[in-house]
This record gives C-alpha cells, sequence and structure tokens, in this order.
C-alpha cells in the first residue's frame, strides 16, 4: 500500500510540524526552573513615585568632592564612606541585590566604626549585583547606586 501526499498535505504537515517545533520551546520556558524570572522590586509601581527623589539624592552624592568607593579586599566588600563625613554620624541602608535571584539579596542597615565598612565573603556568593546604599549626614540625603561584579 503506497501513500499518495500531494503538496497541500505536504504544506499542511510542515506547518504542523513546525508549529509543534515552536510550541515545544514555549514549553520549555514555561516549565522549566532555570528560565525562572523575576521583577527587579516586587513594590514596582511603589518604587517609581519616588524615583525623582532618587535622583536628586544621587545628583548630591555625586557632586561630594568623593563619592563612595567599593573595594574587593581579601575579607570581602569594602564600602569606603567620604572621609569629610563624620562616620559616626552617618545613618542609612545597604542593599544588594541579585539580579539573577532574589533570594541572595542582602540589606544591611549602616552601622559605622570608621569610614569604611566591610560585607564579609562569607554574606556574598559570586555574581553580579545592583548595589544601592541610602545613607543622610544630619538632614542632607545621599544615594549611591552602581553594579559590581563579585
Amino acid at each position: 500500500m503506497k501513500i499518495k501526499i500531494n503538496w497541500g498535505t505536504g504544506i499542511v504537515i510542515a506547518m504542523a510540524l513546525f508549529m509543534i517545533f515552536i510550541l515545544q520551546f514555549v514549553f520549555r520556558a514555561a516549565v522549566n526552573k532555570k528560565y525562572d524570572y523575576q521583577l527587579v522590586a516586587d513594590d514596582y509601581y511603589k518604587e517609581e513615585l519616588n524615583y525623582q527623589k532618587e535622583i536628586d539624592k544621587e545628583n548630591k552624592a555625586n557632586a561630594l568632592k568623593q563619592n563612595v568607593k567599593l573595594i574587593k579586599t581579601d575579607k570581602g566588600l569594602e564600602i569606603v564612606f567620604p572621609s569629610e563625613f563624620e562616620f559616626s554620624k552617618l545613618k542609612g541602608t545597604i542593599n544588594l541585590m541579585r539580579p539573577s535571584n532574589s533570594k541572595l539579596d542582602l540589606k544591611k542597615n549602616l552601622i559605622l566604626t570608621s569610614n569604611t565598612y566591610l560585607i564579609t565573603d562569607k554574606e556574598l556568593v559570586a555574581g553580579n549585583y545592583n548595589i544601592k546604599i541610602d545613607w543622610s549626614y544630619h538632614d542632607d540625603l545621599y544615594l549611591y547606586k552602581s553594579s559590581y561584579a563579585y
């Protein structure tokens, strides 16, 4: 018994195979945990309303003679604050956000005993971080943002 396929049937079969080929990629991306995607922030719209305040704080920090510096040391990541400030009067938070996995994010309150703050190797996992340091000195607000590959 011979199966006869004309050109119309061939086109339908080719289209069906192509659709199956594409749909298997969609299915893999939707089911596989490796392709899990997350928002940068859970409360994205709330943060968007405060964005102009962040721009003002970041501009104020950039206008300083010396801004925050990030230094990789043997012990971990050292954050050096400007020496023009009295370190005991600095208050704020340090956020290290991991774009690939929010479970590895770190949030630290700023408590200084010198003009440096150390985040040890034990607290960090190798990879890329978005660093956001929000601090105040007296009533002036400052913000430092950077991406850092650890």
